[in-house]
């Protein structure tokens, strides 16, 4: 038991890569950085119909804030809930930023070879339920820590979590979700570390 819940599933997601799965409405997802201090990016779809998926823009209106915690909802593209965060550990989280990409390596950072990056380890388990990498939208950052400055210039600091810090999320619709232990290192503190997935009912 865990909190009054049930543990039926645990996948461990090494560092620098992704996965997917399905969560039922009703079903938590409680996702714990195991080392401290790793951003986690999440993309979410109806199990039903994979156009309507997680909206940063919907989630970010209706909040009227750009951080995210405990007793928040995140909505999808058609306006209804996807998500609520039930419990927080760490209390900072967002849409700040797309998946990172071999593009954003090579844009922002100029490097040519081949780097492990969000968008691939998000793409790779949602292939299998046919959708493309075109269709994966601004995930929710879990555990960022991102500010922006009085010119508006967006800031990334070391990510607030430490060791066994988790977030947990309730399915509101049934979901087809990816992970990805993010590949960045700045957004990371310049390290790398696997987290844990749960899926509590």
């Amino acid at each position: 038991m865990d909190n009054g819940k049930t543990q039926i599933e645990l996948i461990h997601v090494p560092a620098k890569t992704g996965a997917g799965f399905r969560l039922a409405k009703g079903q938590t997802l409680r996702v714990t950085d195991i080392e401290g201090e790793q951003v986690v990016d999440l993309a979410a779809f109806n199990a039903e119909k994979s156009e309507e998926y997680l909206s940063s823009a919907r989630s970010i209106d209706y909040a009227m804030k750009i951080f995210f915690t405990e007793g928040d909802v995140l909505y999808s593209i058609d306006s209804k809930p996807m998500l609520k965060i039930v419990a927080d550990t760490v209390g900072k989280h967002d849409f700040m930023f797309a998946p990172c990409s071999q593009e954003m390596y090579e844009i922002s950072y100029g490097v040519t070879d081949a780097h492990p990056n969000c968008l691939d380890n998000l793409s790779k388990p949602l292939a299998e339920y046919g959708i493309k990498p075109a269709e994966i939208p601004i995930p929710f950052n879990i555990f960022m820590n991102s500010g922006i400055d009085p010119s508006g210039k967006i800031e990334i600091h070391p990510p607030l979590s430490k060791a066994g810090d988790y977030i947990e999320l309730r399915a509101e619709m049934d979901m087809i979700v990816s992970v990805s232990a993010c590949p960045s290192l700045k957004c990371n503190n310049y390290t790398h570390t696997p987290i844990l997935v749960g899926i509590l009912e």
